[in-house]
């Protein structure tokens, strides 16, 4: 077989000849294929230049276009190699390769029956040059590296990225990342897309508030985007307190794999003595507020004990003078009090009749329990 570049025929021997090679399948008219493309280009460009006057690493397009003026054009844009345009070999080579999806990055490897490894596409996304050579062997050095950067949990090494040592404000502000060091760190996977991203920004913002007015709390969110688009991000940041991860820092995506986030928005506390205490503590600010601070499991523990004892020591059912019908006591995660229109949360007692919910201590009654 002949490959061409630049729409040139280049011969098999000469162009693959102890390289490491990937079969890059794409098409013009793919979206998923376009957003990809600028990883590969600099995968690609980055994996030659290093490499000597014979580079170790070459690609090989398989289109599938729909005819061959969309091959060319799309093929004018890429530096690397391409299998002639001819679909029935197309289909054959993607059936050998088992590809069900583009854009699908397969390497050849020297292993095996039929000399295809795994699709690379999410490696290079991931990892970047890093990725290289792409096997099955890089792939578990890759995963041991992020599991201890995970267990490890320290937040120089976490939140650095070559020469940016700080993180930003809305304002620009920068501070510099070892201000981090010492202080319980909560990571706050986000974006303005997501409706429930945008009710727990508000959630946390009270209580970063609330812990910032305090002397004894030593406690910093960084805020890790999402988001779709640098205005988006912006947007995000405008309402937040606390500082961020540049939008076009690669750590977002660093971190967002290391910690596994699959669900937005996710909190991960880091432990003030560099330590992941928790990847959920969504719920425990969410539950609690400030009051969940330092957010260990042993302070999770306290809080539900001594909401038990709250309880065990409030009567069920009361009557207050000022409402018509009993009033049963319930477990509310967040309410007003009808009484002194103050936020409540927790113990409540409630009208199963109507819309009426009192904080305990705002009850006013002649008969405590009924």
């Amino acid at each position: 077989m002949n490959f061409q570049k630049n729409l040139k025929v280049v011969p098999l021997s000469s162009a693959l000849d102890g390289k490491q090679t990937c079969l890059y399948f794409s098409a013009s008219w793919c979206r998923p294929c376009r957003n990809f493309a600028p990883h590969l280009l600099h995968l690609y460009h980055s994996l030659r230049s290093s490499s000597s006057a014979n580079p170790q690493f070459e690609v090989v397009f398989v289109s599938s276009d729909r005819d061959d003026l969309s091959f060319s054009t799309h093929f004018n844009s890429m530096p690397w190699l391409a299998v002639p345009f001819d679909p029935d070999l197309h289909s054959r080579i993607r059936q050998h390769c088992r590809v069900d999806r583009i854009p699908s990055l397969v390497p050849l490897i020297n292993i095996g029956p039929d000399y295809v490894g795994e699709d690379a596409v999410q490696l290079v996304e991931d990892y970047g040059v890093d990725a290289f050579p792409f096997d099955g062997e890089r792939r578990r050095e890759l995963k041991a590296l992020d599991d201890a950067r995970r267990r490890g949990g320290v937040i120089g090494d976490l939140l650095r990225s070559g020469d940016r040592n700080f993180v930003v404000f809305r304002d620009g502000s920068k501070v510099p990342i070892t201000q981090l060091i010492g202080k319980t760190v909560g990571l706050y996977f986000s974006a303005r897309w997501s409706p429930p991203c945008r009710a727990f920004t508000a959630s946390l913002a009270e209580a970063y508030l609330e812990l910032a007015r305090t002397e004894t709390a030593e406690f910093e969110v960084v805020f890790v985007s999402t988001d779709r688009d640098e205005e988006e991000f912006a947007e995000s940041l405008s309402g937040m307190p606390w500082p961020a991860i540049p939008y076009h820092d690669r750590t977002r995506n660093d971190l967002s794999r290391i910690f596994q986030v699959n669900v937005l928005p996710t909190l991960v506390v880091i432990g003030a003595d560099q330590g992941e205490l928790s990847t959920d503590g969504r719920a425990m600010v969410a539950a609690y507020g400030a009051a969940a601070y330092p957010f260990t499991e042993a302070r999770e523990a306290e809080l539900e004990a001594g909401l038990k004892r709250e309880g065990e020591g409030l009567p069920k059912l009361v009557r207050d003078t000022r409402h018509a019908h009993t009033l049963r006591l319930d477990m509310i995660k967040a309410y007003v009090c009808d009484s002194c229109m103050g936020k409540g949360r927790f113990w409540a007692f409630s009208c199963a009749d109507c819309d009426f919910d009192l904080h305990p201590a705002c009850l006013v009654t002649s008969e405590e329990s009924i």
